[in-house]
Parts: C-alpha cells; structure tokens; sequence
C-alpha cells in the first residue's frame, strides 16, 4: 500500500468560494480504479481542504455525460468555479500529490475543454452540500 503523499493545504489561487475539487471519474469494474479507491480516500480524510469526489461513470452515466473517458483512472481537477486539468494520471498518491500542488501554484492548466467544465458543474451541482 501507498502511504499518502502530502498535499498542499488547498488555498485556491482563485477567488472562488468553492475551494479545489479532484474529481476521479472511474468504473467499478477496472482493478486499477479499485485498487486507487483506498489511496484516494485516504488522500482526502488527510486534506480536508480538497473535495475529493469519486464517480463511477457508469453508475452516474449522467454526471459524465457525453464525456469520452478512455483511459483509467481519470482525474479532473478545478479551482472550485474552473476545471484545470482533465485527464489519465497515475495512480499513485505523489502523481496527485504534484498535480494538485502545480494547478494551486498557477502552473498548467490551460485547454482544458467545455466537456470537462461541463462535467465538473454536474458533478458540483450534484455534491452540493
């Protein structure tokens, strides 16, 4: 097991109110995604300050929607108003760990498309709190 890697503390470098969001768009079927479930939960009880969000694209068909997730894990990563990173990544918690680290830096990010910005508003409207 992937002892968890140390995450920034997720102060957004946007105004938004809503904070940094890693959303893992998975199937319950896929071993990897399985095997990434303990690590990604464990990820987000250590970084409260992170709403880390877990969607079977199959069991919630809907929060993806025309989506073509090809290759898993997929993690999609916004800054609580705007996605910053759609796409594969490794699943091991230092690969997140970087990621979530550079996006909060201002660094990446960019041509992220309106799928991904569309997916991340249904899963945001559909996890409200």
């Amino acid at each position: 097991m992937h002892s968890p890697a140390a995450l920034p503390d997720a102060t957004p470098t946007t105004s938004s109110p809503q904070g940094w969001w890693a959303v893992c768009l998975c199937a319950d079927w896929c071993g990897t995604c399985r095997d990434y479930r303990a690590i990604f939960d464990t990820l987000a009880q250590a970084h409260p300050g992170v709403r880390f969000e877990w969607v079977d694209i199959e069991d919630e068909s809907e929060l993806a929607g025309d989506l073509d997730v090809e290759t898993f894990p997929t993690l999609l990563i916004a800054d609580g108003a705007s996605v910053r990173f759609l796409g594969p990544l490794l699943p091991q918690a230092p690969v997140l760990a970087r990621l979530l680290s550079s996006l909060q830096a201002g660094q990446g990010g960019q041509g992220v498309g309106a799928d991904a910005q569309e997916v991340f508003e249904r899963v945001r409207a559909a996890r409200a709190r």
